[in-house]
């Protein structure tokens, strides 16, 4: 692993302990570097209202967003998943926070590692993940 990707899923990894998810039991971290360079992180957090809540990569992004404001670009995310005993969980991005990681991709797109059936990380582009993807016509095509 490279060491941004490493460094990446570590925090993301940390973030996923933190998650608030007595409902589903699914704890999830997300990670996202920006163009310049930070990282910011973020875990789901579930609320009685379920499945009503906040996804872990909706919680990076919100905390990008605090720090950067509207310049926020997303060159790389990490996800981690476990259960609720800790194990690792095979799991992508839902469909909305794919759409949010396109909104904010960085002129290169996004980068979004995850962990995957047997343990392995994968990694792949958001538009492998969100093929044709919705765009409003004054934002134009990524």
């Amino acid at each position: 692993m490279s060491a941004h990707r490493d460094a990446l899923v570590q925090a993301a990894r940390d973030a996923a302990r933190q998650a608030h998810a007595p409902y589903s039991g699914v704890h999830v971290g997300a990670a996202i570097r920006s163009e310049r360079g930070a990282v910011y992180a973020g875990c789901n957090v579930e609320n009685m209202a379920y499945p009503v809540g906040n996804c872990a990569e909706t919680s990076a992004i919100a905390a990008g967003v605090a720090a950067e404001g509207r310049s926020l670009r997303i060159l790389e995310t990490a996800v981690w998943s476990t259960d609720r005993e800790g194990r690792p969980l095979a799991a992508s991005p839902c469909g909305a926070c794919r759409q949010r990681l396109l909104e904010f991709a960085g002129a290169e797109g996004v980068t979004v590692h995850f962990p995957w059936q047997g343990g392995e990380l994968l990694s792949a582009r958001i538009d492998e993940l969100l093929p044709y993807a919705f765009t409003l016509p004054s934002r134009g095509a990524r």
